[in-house]
């Protein structure tokens, strides 16, 4: 056997070998390429809307980029803000959430930064990254809706965490359902379609339309209504009746028994 035949099998084994690696390198491009096509991605950068544009420099003036990514992406600290439609960007921006200050639980509401002009630019930009996400809706009309069947909407599927007139309420971990009364009709809304924080997502399907109208007329007409049976304490429900009922009954037997003992 001589040393050219003895070579022979080598020489084969390093042609498959680059064979095989020129496979996945083939592989991977198209995968690539698939991907390049497949993935949402905005149009803001060749857009020609002012207000798109307009909301591309708020996002970068209001440092929205440094959490979310120059093109809405995501990152460590915030999610992808691709496909999440104008409502979220209307609702978050619109309570002051964003931009958040600092981390914690849960993001409080306080005053917006921005003008309702410049949200609704900084909107139009966020939709420009891809398509999906509901839009800011619609709800003239809402004080027509039926408010009784509106409480037992609310009732049956937010009292749970707001409470039964939307007062809010404590949850675990340091975060809270916020009190309602502050929002407007149209952040309510938002907050059914879009699912902030820890609150599920209502679509068309678990509430339609009408029966989001008639819970937004419930929440907006029961914060207004007196109570008729005497001071509301806050309207948290039986713990502070219960309190109350405590600290006034032992109050008023020790203040029975001072003054019996003193005739006595």
């Amino acid at each position: 056997m001589t040393s050219s035949t003895l070579a022979a099998p080598g020489a084969g084994g390093r042609r498959r070998r680059l064979a095989s690696a020129a496979i996945v390198l083939v592989a991977l491009g198209l995968l690539t390429l698939l991907y390049s096509a497949l993935a949402p991605r905005g149009s803001a950068a060749s857009s020609s809307d002012p207000d798109v544009i307009a909301g591309r420099d708020l996002f970068v003036k209001f440092s929205c980029a440094s959490c979310h990514g120059m093109n809405g992406e995501g990152g460590q600290r915030a999610p992808s803000l691709i496909g999440v439609g104008p409502a979220a960007v209307d609702f978050q921006v619109g309570t002051g959430r964003m931009p958040l200050q600092h981390h914690s639980a849960q993001a409080p509401r306080k005053r917006p930064v921005m003008t309702e002009a410049q949200i609704h630019q900084l909107a139009a930009y966020v939709a420009t990254l891809g398509p999906g996400g509901p839009p800011v809706p619609d709800v003239t009309g809402y004080q027509n809706a039926d408010v009784a069947f509106g409480g037992a909407l609310f009732r049956t599927n937010c009292a749970q965490c707001h409470n039964f007139v939307g007062a809010g309420g404590e949850l675990t971990y340091g975060k809270y359902a916020p009190s309602l009364a502050e929002a407007t009709p149209t952040q309510i809304y938002e907050a059914m379609v879009t699912g902030p924080e820890n609150m599920p997502v209502f679509g068309d399907k678990t509430l339609t339309p009408d029966q989001k109208l008639a819970i937004i007329n419930y929440v907006k007409s029961v914060r207004s209504q007196a109570d008729p049976g005497g001071e509301g304490l806050g309207r948290i429900g039986p713990v502070s009746e219960t309190l109350a009922g405590i600290l006034v009954g032992l109050g008023l037997c020790v203040g029975a028994a001072l003054w019996v003992g003193s005739r006595a």
